[in-house]
């Protein structure tokens, strides 16, 4: 009986009709067997792998850090395919070459980046044909990224390269697929998930992110141009582009970050690069240090003042029982008073009280009298009781400014000038209390309306190379080297000096909740990672971007440590030239055609020529914006910088050939077109030991590889 019903209700029989692109099918299973066959071996660190294996690391533990070359979203990429391997984050990546133990899956920690390698070959085969050209364009497309030996070797280690290529492929094909078919949106989102992925993983995709922009942007305008579209279908277009291709990105990127922040909320080695306020929501580190402490200063506080413009290493103000000299190397005079300066680490000459100019008292109130914005305050010295003082003597290192002195009455008609006025800078109001962490406070002289100030350089030896404090009339209103920032904060409750000392090491205990908000921390990162750059050094394979068009340089990834057996960074010498070649035949065929259709003359059809100027907005612009910031940077640059930029020139290269129909024998072309590509794949097979790292290869072999005597290619004679 059911049977019937069955058979009733639907119409058999059922035919299912299915399309399958076997040249797609072809390429991908290549494009996967060749990036994740043996993706184990070496089972050692590989270059750069040694750098983002430790922030790997890091997040098994949830330890917070900074990478200023990018945001999270590669690195949370990376942690993942780490995770999915059951890594726990005990290795200590510390040189290259170190042999991963075998409790480390290393074809986990390496997979994601291979999956996203071996993806970019059929997505440049699909964007062919969203650029609507031939399947046989789209095969050759796709064979020149399926056999470039730089892409597979950048694609098999837990690198980003191959990541940050594929979200770009995939943010242009959805989008080229959206604008080929208005009415199926789901592209449209996903190439704005796509954008938003690709300033995720590194701040280079931004250019490619805004070539994207460009391009819609011209299709729109075109759209607002038709008049045959309703005004109401035009506006509601507009806003789904805007929507998908700029809130969207904006709001991932956003989010990424959240989940970064969320996720490492423990101390770590990065901690000193933040604020006071920022390391205080960290479990651990100051978080523990500060826990208990009183929120709001007070009248009596035992404080330090971190420095806001101490990067990378914090310091706090400080002082010691030693004096500046009677006169310097130069011959100027000094006060001869107890120095004052910035000290770079913890130590309990750093403490200094908040006292009231009109009592004696050095302890705090029942209740507190907490200090506010304006008023007027002395800064006693904890272990010295010397007055923070300054006066109108030249700084030791900085003559323009005046010196910041500990006071000492020497009786010499030098009066104390030991008044200083609070100014909170971040304060929300004109009665905001001075709190602990939370405030960023200027302390204005009150005799000289100077400002105290960290000028940051050294003193000789004499201050014990610590950095040079002053009081500066000329500030600019912003400047961070005039805020100075309550860390570690106690009530008072001593007024004799030898119990003030002892209390000193023994902080009170008030719980008091210092959170700072999502945003606060969103900022504050933000700025850091573009404004705080770890130190660079030159490396051995470092390289110029003009030495990346003709390939000048490798790079040395692996090496075995006993045989010949080794990987570098190097592309297929033929494909690279083939690309360069196509980029100045573009070139050359744009001015001809711009020449002469200025004339009158079409040497192209209409549709022909609207896809070559697309083809070059695409292929060319893409180059472009991955190649040309690079020759403005001041940075240690790689080889592997230039790979996003070369998939560019791959695509070029095969989208050019049916122009070049129009002005060469068809046949001849052909033939030219599969003797290039045979080339192009015995390179492949040539470079292949150099690519997986496998066959070891004698002494002689690996010096027959070295094509250009630029190239490091190591070997050990035997």
């Amino acid at each position: 009986m059911e049977v019937t019903v069955l058979i009733g209700i639907f119409n058999l029989p059922l035919v299912v009709t299915a399309q399958v692109d076997l040249l797609l099918v072809l390429v991908s299973l290549l494009a996967f067997w060749t990036r994740l066959s043996h993706l184990s071996y070496p089972n050692a660190v590989v270059f750069d792998e040694v750098y983002y294996g430790q922030f790997v690391s890091l997040y098994m533990k949830r330890v917070f850090f900074i990478d200023d070359s990018g945001p999270p979203l590669g690195h949370m990429i990376l942690a993942f395919g780490a995770y999915l391997g059951g890594f726990d984050g005990n290795f200590v990546w510390n040189r290259i070459g170190a042999e991963y133990p075998t409790t480390v899956n290393v074809w986990s920690l390496r997979l994601l980046p291979a999956l996203c390698g071996a993806l970019c070959v059929p997505l440049v085969y699909l964007l062919t044909l969203e650029l609507k050209f031939s399947h046989l364009s789209a095969l050759g497309a796709a064979v020149l990224l399926l056999l470039e030996n730089s892409l597979i070797v950048q694609s098999r280690f837990m690198l980003l390269e191959s990541v940050l290529i594929f979200f770009v492929l995939l943010a242009f094909f959805s989008y080229l697929r959206f604008h080929n078919a208005p009415s199926r949106y789901i592209w449209l989102i996903l190439s704005g998930v796509s954008c938003g992925a690709v300033v995720g993983v590194k701040y280079m995709g931004l250019f490619s992110y805004l070539l994207l922009l460009v391009v819609a942007s011209l299709h729109t305008w075109k759209l607002i141009g038709d008049k045959t579209i309703s005004h109401r279908n035009v506006c509601v277009q507009c806003v789904h582009r805007v929507l998908c291709l700029v809130v969207v990105p904006v709001l991932l990127y956003v989010f990424w970050f959240y989940v970064h922040l969320s996720f490492l909320n423990r101390s770590g080695p990065h901690d000193q690069l933040m604020s006071s306020a920022f390391q205080a929501s960290l479990q651990g580190g100051l978080s523990r240090i500060t826990r208990g402490q009183p929120l709001e200063v007070a009248y009596g506080s035992q404080v330090t003042l971190r420095s806001s413009v101490s990067q990378p290493i914090p310091c706090w103000l400080h002082s010691h029982k030693v004096n500046y000299p009677i006169r310097y190397d130069n011959g100027r005079g000094s006060s001869h008073q107890q120095q004052v300066t910035c000290y770079p680490f913890k130590d309990v000459n750093n403490w200094w009280i908040i006292k009231d100019p009109g009592r004696q008292q050095l302890v705090v109130d029942t209740p507190p009298r907490p200090v506010r914005h304006g008023d007027v305050i002395q800064l006693v010295h904890g272990m010295t009781s010397r007055f923070l003082n300054s006066h109108d003597v030249a700084a030791p290192m900085s003559p323009h400014t005046q010196e910041v002195s500990g006071y000492i009455d020497f009786n010499v008609s030098m009066p104390a000038q030991n008044l200083w006025r609070v100014d909170i800078s971040n304060r929300e109001a004109e009665s905001e209390v001075w709190k602990t962490i939370l405030s960023e406070v200027r302390l204005v002289h009150v005799n000289t309306s100077a400002v105290l100030k960290l000028s940051g350089v050294p003193l000789p030896d004499w201050g014990f190379r610590q950095l040079e404090v002053v009081a500066d009339k000329l500030f600019k209103a912003h400047s961070s080297s005039l805020e100075w920032t309550v860390e570690e904060h106690r009530y008072g409750t001593s007024q004799e000096q030898k119990e003030r000392e002892a209390e000193l090491h023994s902080p009170t205990h008030i719980d008091v909740d210092r959170k700072i908000s999502f945003w606060a921390k969103f900022v504050e990162l933000q700025w850091k990672m573009l404004t705080v750059k770890q130190e660079e050094s030159e490396h051995k394979y470092s390289s110029s971007p003009l030495e990346w068009i003709t390939m000048e340089t490798n790079i040395a990834y692996w090496l075995h440590s006993s045989t010949n057996a080794q990987i570098h960074l190097i592309g297929n010498p033929v494909s690279w030239g083939v690309g360069n070649l196509s980029l100045l035949a573009y070139q050359l065929l744009a001015v001809v055609y711009l020449l002469r259709r200025r004339r009158g003359l079409k040497d192209v059809p209409d549709g022909v020529w609207d896809q070559f100027v697309c083809l070059g907005c695409v292929c060319v612009g893409g180059w472009l914006v991955n190649f040309v910031p690079f020759l403005l940077m001041d940075k240690t640059l790689f080889l592997y910088h230039y790979l996003p930029a070369l998939c560019y020139l791959y695509l070029l290269t095969t989208l050019l050939f049916p122009d070049l129909n129009f002005h060469l024998n068809r046949r001849a072309l052909c033939v030219g077109a599969l003797a290039v590509l045979l080339s192009i794949f015995l390179t492949y097979r040539t470079f292949c030991p150099l690519t997986y790292g496998s066959p070891e290869l004698s002494a002689h072999q690996l010096q027959g590889l070295k094509w250009r005597d630029t190239w490091d290619i190591l070997y050990r004679r035997r």
